[in-house]
């Protein structure tokens, strides 16, 4: 089944819009005479989002450096090359907060590349190499699983390209996973240490985008996405940067039935491969991530770097909820 929005252009008149799930989009003047454009809207599958989720947790813990990490960035190119002809990685070194230099890879698929209108999709595949928020400081030291703060929005992202090879939008899209955003200091060491030790893939990419002078309208990144009841804010980066962009989010939310899930309501300010790619890059992009104003570490979901961001806590309607708003918003915009 997809869903099917009937858009009819008008110019010099005001028309009244009527959206919902199924339904067409039409609009109220019958004075006048123009062909009705259709736009089909895939069904986003959340089973096969979990899936791809599911699968990299497969490999372990994805710490840079670890075996994990290495096979994790082979599946993860080779599945997005299924269902994409041009897919690239981009190999780089990073100074993480430690002194250690780090090996990362940006995976990167882009739909229709002659395109250039385009829009940047974005999450970060790797995992966090400590457990610093667990309530058992014998973990701290732990790689953590990373189901929801990493895999989540990765899941999500593979399903959409999955979709985009079966029918393609008008616009061009640009899918990157980013590596090394969670290699920041522990918490214990978070007080000396700088904020630019996180997001340390999507820096180097906004210094060096994958094709010379990129340009996107606009990015929306993908950061923990999948737990039960997931409420997303309007985060505060993302309001500073591209208000516009959220509210086109937002209100196509709405216009779905999701506003439990997409709140209309402030969040804090929060440093992700976003913030980067608005200042660096200056591409106006947003954070659609699970912000919590009642939780117990101040921001996050309850398992926020703890052994407990796992697959067990993955949940299939906030993936469905986060694909399917996505989809709407791709497939509604004119190429």
């Amino acid at each position: 089944m997809k869903m099917k929005y009937n858009i009819l252009s008008l110019s010099l008149i005001s028309a009244f819009i009527a959206f919902g799930c199924g339904n067409s989009v039409t609009t109220a003047n019958k004075s006048v005479s123009e062909p009705i454009v259709s736009v089909n809207i895939p069904d986003f599958i959340a089973d096969s989002a979990y899936a791809y989720v599911e699968s990299q947790l497969a490999f372990g813990p994805r710490v840079p450096g670890s075996d994990a990490h290495a096979k994790c960035a082979s599946w993860l190119e080779g599945t997005l090359k299924r269902f994409c002809p041009t897919v690239m990685v981009q190999v780089f070194k990073a100074r993480a907060y430690d002194g250690n230099i780090l090996r990362g890879k940006n995976i990167i698929a882009s739909f229709k590349p002659e395109n250039k209108k385009r829009i940047l999709l974005c999450a970060h595949w790797d995992s966090r190499p400590f457990a610093d928020h667990d309530p058992d400081s014998q973990n701290h030291n732990t790689a953590i699983d990373g189901a929801n703060d990493g895999a989540s929005g990765v899941g999500v992202l593979i399903e959409m390209a999955r979709q985009f090879n079966i029918q393609s939008p008008d616009i061009g899209i640009d899918i990157i996973l980013f590596d090394l955003e969670d290699y920041g200091p522990p918490e214990d060491a978070q007080s000396s240490g700088s904020e630019d030790y996180w997001g340390l893939g999507s820096q180097f990419w906004s210094n060096n985008p994958h094709k010379s002078n990129y340009r996107a309208r606009y990015g929306i990144l993908l950061d923990m996405v999948g737990v039960k009841n997931a409420t997303f804010l309007k985060e505060g980066f993302s309001m500073m940067y591209a208000p516009s962009k959220v509210k086109k989010v937002w209100d196509r939310a709405e216009t779905m039935g999701y506003d439990d899930y997409f709140l209309n309501d402030r969040g804090g300010y929060i440093t992700d491969d976003h913030y980067y790619i608005n200042k660096i890059i200056n591409i106006p992009t947003i954070n659609i991530i699970h912000l919590d104003k009642e939780s117990v570490n101040g921001s996050f979901f309850q398992h926020w770097h703890t052994i407990d961001d796992n697959l067990e806590h993955i949940d299939k309607n906030t993936l469905g909820v986060v694909g399917n708003v996505l989809m709407n918003v791709v497939y509604l915009e004119k190429g």
